[in-house]
């Protein structure tokens, strides 16, 4: 944590794909049998002087989404899509410090609007000194004026707002004063160990001039002070954006402007990019061949994901079986064949074969990708949850009959998920879970739901019945998923209500000694297993690879959350080839 010190501007910074993450080391393994060695990326001859000394300036970096932001305002829907269109135009308080050599995990805060953070010494009040001159873009009706503590104080009571759903991941702030115009005070209920992290996170402060509370519509247009700014926005085709200028940091971005593409369809952006209409793509597995002998000289590198992925009950009606009954759970839990899904979603065996090194991990409550923070549940200090977390179809029908459910009366549910949003993984994966829990005796009822209009405003807010399929965002700091799933939370998916984890989460909160907090974590996901409220599955505990076109250079970095259009896109370039 920063305590009494200036905080940086960022430096060299790479690409990341939104939401993604990586392992301790972020490159795959070995070498390749029929496949090329992927590669870390070639840089453009950096100096130690200038790393960016040979970079070409100008151009238009191509990348893509896979669907539609049900709203550009971020303030207004918890939507990946919504949030990356965002965190290219809106600055926060603090960004993450990304480059080559910073695991994704060990990423920092680092200053954005900000040019320090200094605590008092009994950690409940932070004083954030404000970086002068900064400016928002210079489009009508800001014109290019100032960003002013004014600024801050509405961006934060947006922020702070009960229609808000993302507002109480800040609850642990009592209050927030601004002493003079380049000051911001945050007096704090408790001394927390993740203040930096959490005020960085990608997905929750965004500075928003004042003018968007009455002279221009936010979920019309985006005005910030990021380094792009928001041309145009056609659903089911792209939105643009324009390199600022006059963005702080001097001389970025490299490139002039970005074209995010509306694909939902992977085979659609697999075909982009093989055409060379798109600047990276992520293939899965068993297309790595093709695109090796398809794309001469292409660059691929590869991650552990750091998000969650789970099977989860509603928790509406207490008295529901599966709320009562933690078999009912575990049963689910033991019918998941990990290594299965995992070969399904990622061709582990295929790249095993062919001379790869790939990782096999199983995502615990925290997913694989969060280094020292997940415990391993094939480790030896899993403890009795451990069980299960193994496959095992036989004793997972024995807790269902226990449970009072037999194949005279199976235990019946509606099985719902969104389907082509995520990843052509992510809906087999869904499919393959059903498939498993249906061999266990578990009738179910399928919903494929939209992601706009039912997903991301009813099932991911908890607001539905039966069991769901999905994936949690990426956070900032790892915190962030037990406030969001074992606390009075609105967004906590299974309305989980457990003393034991309630307790613990608040204790993550206020450990300050790292040590020890990591220790909290893994006793939370110890005790979690035995419950089960949130049942892990596979997407993002293998190997996910990316691939990017021979010219594109300063990429092959990683950053948390949604941040990387400003921490990473800002610095990568087109080379001449």
């Amino acid at each position: 944590m920063l305590s009494g010190t200036g905080v940086g501007v960022a430096g060299a910074a790479g690409l990341a794909l939104v939401g993604c993450g990586d392992d301790d080391d972020g490159k795959g393994g070995g070498g390749l049998s029929g496949l090329a060695t992927p590669t870390a990326g070639a840089g453009a001859s950096p100096t130690a002087v200038d790393p960016f000394a040979n970079a070409t300036r100008g151009g238009t970096y191509q990348t893509y989404s896979t669907g539609d932001p049900p709203t550009i305002d971020p303030y207004k829907n918890l939507s990946f899509l919504t949030k990356t269109m965002a965190n290219y135009v809106y600055s926060r308080l603090f960004k993450y410090k990304t480059g080559a050599g910073i695991p994704r995990g060990d990423v920092k805060p680092t200053g954005d609007l900000a040019v320090s953070a200094e605590s008092s010494p009994d950690g409940l009040k932070w004083t954030i000194k404000m970086r002068p001159g900064v400016k928002f873009h210079n489009v009508a009706p800001v014109n290019g004026r100032e960003v002013t503590t004014q600024d801050l104080d509405y961006s934060w009571k947006r922020m702070t707002d009960k229609a808000n759903t993302a507002a109480v991941q800040v609850n642990f702030v009592d209050k927030v004063e601004f002493p003079d115009t380049s000051t911001m005070v945050f007096t704090l209920k408790a001394p927390n160990a993740a203040f930096l992290d959490i005020i960085a996170d990608s997905n929750l402060y965004y500075i928003m001039p004042t003018e968007a509370d009455s002279k221009f519509d936010p979920s019309k247009t985006l005005i910030g002070s990021g380094p792009w700014i928001f041309e145009s926005y056609t659903p089911n085709v792209a939105y643009r954006m324009n390199k600022n200028p006059d963005w702080f940091v001097k001389g970025f971005p490299l490139m002039d402007r970005v074209e995010n593409n509306i694909i939902p369809e992977y085979a659609n952006f697999l075909a982009q990019f093989l055409g060379g209409n798109l600047d990276l793509v992520a293939p899965n597995a068993v297309d790595l061949g093709s695109v090796q002998k398809s794309v001469k000289n292409v660059q691929i590198t590869s991650y552990i994901n750091q998000g969650s992925n789970w099977l989860w009950f509603d928790g509406n009606d207490p008295n529901a079986p599966y709320v009562k009954d933690e078999r009912i759970r575990q049963a689910m839990s033991m019918a998941m064949d990990r290594d299965a899904l995992t070969d399904l979603a990622y061709d582990t065996k295929k790249l095993k074969a062919s001379g790869l090194a790939v990782k096999e991990e199983w995502n615990n409550l925290i997913g694989a990708g969060w280094g020292r923070w997940w415990l391993d549940p094939k480790g030896g200090k899993a403890g009795d949850g451990a069980k299960f977390f193994k496959y095992d179809p036989a004793e997972a029908k024995k807790l269902l009959s226990a449970a009072g459910y037999t194949d005279n009366k199976p235990f019946e549910v509606t099985y719902q998920y969104t389907a082509n949003r995520y990843s052509k993984n992510f809906n087999d994966s869904a499919e393959a879970a059903l498939a498993m829990i249906n061999a266990v005796g578990v009738k179910t009822v399928t919903d494929v739901q939209d992601y706009s209009s039912k997903y991301i405003t009813q099932t991911f807010v908890g607001n539905f019945k039966g069991l769901a399929f999905g994936l949690e965002t990426g956070f900032g700091d790892v915190g962030s998923y037990p406030i969001r799933l074992f606390t009075d939370n609105p967004i906590n998916h299974g309305k989980v209500n457990d003393p034991v984890l309630k307790k613990l989460t608040a204790d993550q909160q206020v450990e300050l000694n790292d040590e020890k907090r990591v220790a909290i974590f893994h006793e939370m996901q110890r005790y979690h297993a035995t419950k089960m409220w949130y049942i892990p599955c596979q997407v993002g505990a293998g190997e996910t690879w990316v691939a990017y076109q021979p010219n594109l250079r300063n990429y092959s970095n990683f950053t948390l959350a949604y941040g990387s259009p400003t921490e990473i896109t800002p610095y990568i370039w087109k080379a001449k080839v």
